[in-house]
């Protein structure tokens, strides 16, 4: 960016913007919408409210400890940045209040040699972490770095390991950090403390990653393609949470913040009741459900006009902000997930999501998950437990996507981690089934502390279709499998599958979206009433009984399924060779 007078020429699109309007919008170009960069003080001026930042105290480190020098000794080179900047070093770290929450903000100014992260740097950020530990405050880290400082060799490297082990105690200590990843943000900084964070947000079209685009290029000869390391390109391949428009930094920041703070004491648990694990309790409401057709249910549960997860976390739940990423490999669309309230209650809800379109449908797979969408769903449930945050899924799959590259990519492993992580968590679960149960892939959100099922929903261990085909030779005995497997409300509640019944309206939850999202607030928020008082280890506890005693003689014995005898041997060697 070149100046002239009262006018700047935009490194983006060479245009000359009006200085004063350049600043209006946040250094912003109005013309091309890139992003110019920011000192220390410029950021935390539009971040934070009005006159509350107060920086903290860095102990000092030794400037300059190999001697060395390039073209110019590196004393020299600080004591240049020094006077230019009006800083220390290349970080900043103070306390502030952020949309009206307090937080501990530590900022990068890459007008500081580059942001590059030496000693002084490390001690910045772990100052900033031991800050927000004495305080039990969330910590807001602000990014802008090309890496290691080279003039401090193996000193800087070590920086990595010492601000990661900072962000590993804030994860141990239960408390939120958040880290913004500006323009450009690389090598020793993005491999430690810049990619530790709870949530990650990109700032739009910055750059990110760990080597360079030229040091890519020169090193391996590759082409790249086009978008490479840019925020949104993180974005599609998991590795970030949100990408944001700079306006829009400080209230998502003041969102994130407000979302994460815990219920007062005095509003969780207050009815005081708990039910004993594994003994359902039908839901309080009109419309009890009556026994149905069985394949009927199937129908309703597979309706196109039912309410989705994305309607249920819009209108049942309050102010969701969704989060993306499984930090790997991509963000699949097929679950969604996030951060909510339930009014005074913050939760982690995450769920499977269909559509009603048929292009909405092929956007969400159908609601079928690849392993990336279950990696997602795993690091949410983290996210949940480090906070001490009740989470609520919501699941209305067919199944786990029974692809290819599902396959290679692991989805077996997936599932299996996320029910082994889901069973053993230390927070409050409740799982609602809203409309398609299939199999492995609705299993893997639905073992938690009680299990609620709608009315017309259903959960089984194969599709009625799958069933039928494999055990009556045809997929016209649907119905016939459907009514045998047991699948529905009414029989899971009564084979103590079901802790609740939630009862849709009249002629099902697709005929009156609004009313059925009040019901499953009300009987989520009730539950959670329930669950959330006592001993965290006894609620584990609990849970793990529950789960031991599945496939122990339950209330009602099941019949058995009507299958001709001959070709039983033969679908056991065909299941073995399939």
């Amino acid at each position: 960016m070149s100046a002239t007078g009262q006018w700047v020429s935009c490194s983006g699109c060479r245009s000359l913007v009006y200085r004063p309007r350049l600043r209006r919008n946040l250094q912003v170009c109005p013309e091309c919408a890139h992003h110019h960069r920011l000192s220390a003080v410029e950021r935390i001026a539009q971040l934070v409210d009005e006159n509350t930042f107060r920086t903290l105290s860095v102990s000092a480190t030794d400037d300059d400890p190999l001697t060395f020098a390039d073209s110019r000794p590196y004393g020299e080179r600080l004591a240049t940045a020094r006077q230019l900047t009006g800083q220390d070093d290349a970080a900043v770290v103070g306390t502030a209040v952020l949309g009206g929450t307090p937080c501990v903000l530590g900022v990068m100014n890459f007008g500081f040699l580059g942001g590059s992260m030496g000693s002084a740097v490390g001690e910045a950020v772990c100052t900033a972490v031991e800050e927000a530990q004495r305080r039990s405050l969330p910590l807001v880290l602000i990014t802008a770095s090309g890496g290691a400082r080279m003039q401090e060799g193996v000193q800087a490297l070590l920086q990595m390991a010492r601000t990661a082990q900072a962000m590993a105690q804030m994860r141990e200590a239960g408390l939120l950090s958040v880290c913004v990843l500006t323009d450009p943000t690389f090598g020793g900084v993005t491999a430690s403390f810049a990619s530790l964070g709870d949530i990650l947000i990109a700032e739009e079209g910055a750059l990110i990653g760990f080597a360079g685009p030229r040091v890519i290029t020169q090193t391996v000869g590759e082409d790249l393609p086009t978008g490479f390391q840019r925020a949104h390109s993180l974005l599609e391949h998991g590795l970030v949470d949100r990408v944001e428009h700079r306006e829009q930094l400080r209230p998502v920041l003041a969102r994130i913040l407000r979302l994460h703070r815990r219920a007062p004491a005095a509003t969780v648990g207050v009815t005081g009741r708990r039910c004993s694990a594994g003994v359902p309790r039908q839901a309080a409401g009109p419309g009890t459900a009556e026994p149905q057709e069985a394949w009927a249910v199937v129908q309703r549960a597979r309706d196109r006009d039912r309410p989705t997860t994305r309607e249920y976390l819009a209108e049942a739940f309050d102010d969701f902000l969704e989060l993306h990423g499984d930090r790997a490999f991509g963000d699949d669309p097929a679950v969604v997930g996030g951060v909510a309230r339930l009014g005074e209650r913050a939760v982690v809800v995450i769920g499977h999501q269909k559509g009603h379109t048929t292009n909405d449908l092929v956007q969400s797979n159908f609601g079928m998950p690849h392993p990336e969408g279950y990696r997602k769903a795993l690091r949410l449930l983290r996210h949940a437990e480090r906070l001490g945050l009740p989470v609520v899924t919501l699941i209305d799959t067919p199944g786990a996507y029974p692809g290819v590259q599902a396959e290679e990519r692991g989805q077996s492993a997936a599932i299996a981690e996320i029910i082994a992580a889901s069973s053993q968590l230390m927070v409050p679960v409740v799982s609602v089934v809203t409309g398609e149960g299939g199999s492995g892939g609705a299993l893997a959100l639905a073992t938690g502390d009680r299990l609620l099922v709608l009315e017309n929903a259903f959960f089984s261990v194969i599709s009625p279709e799958g069933c039928a085909s494999i055990l009556w030779r045809t997929a016209q005995a649907a119905p016939k499998a459907a009514a045998a497997l047991r699948l529905t409300a009414a029989d899971l509640y009564d084979l103590g599958v079901a802790d609740e019944i939630v009862p849709e309206p009249p002629g099902g939850a697709q005929r009156d979206p609004a009313a059925m999202h009040e019901r499953l607030r009300a009987a989520v928020t009730q539950v959670l009433e329930d669950i959330c008082s006592g001993d965290e280890r006894e609620r584990a506890q609990r849970r793990r009984e529950r789960i031991r005693r599945f496939g122990q003689p339950s209330i009602l014995a099941e019949p058995p399924l009507e299958v001709e005898t001959e070709h039983v041997t033969q679908v056991v060697v065909e299941g073995a060779s399939a």
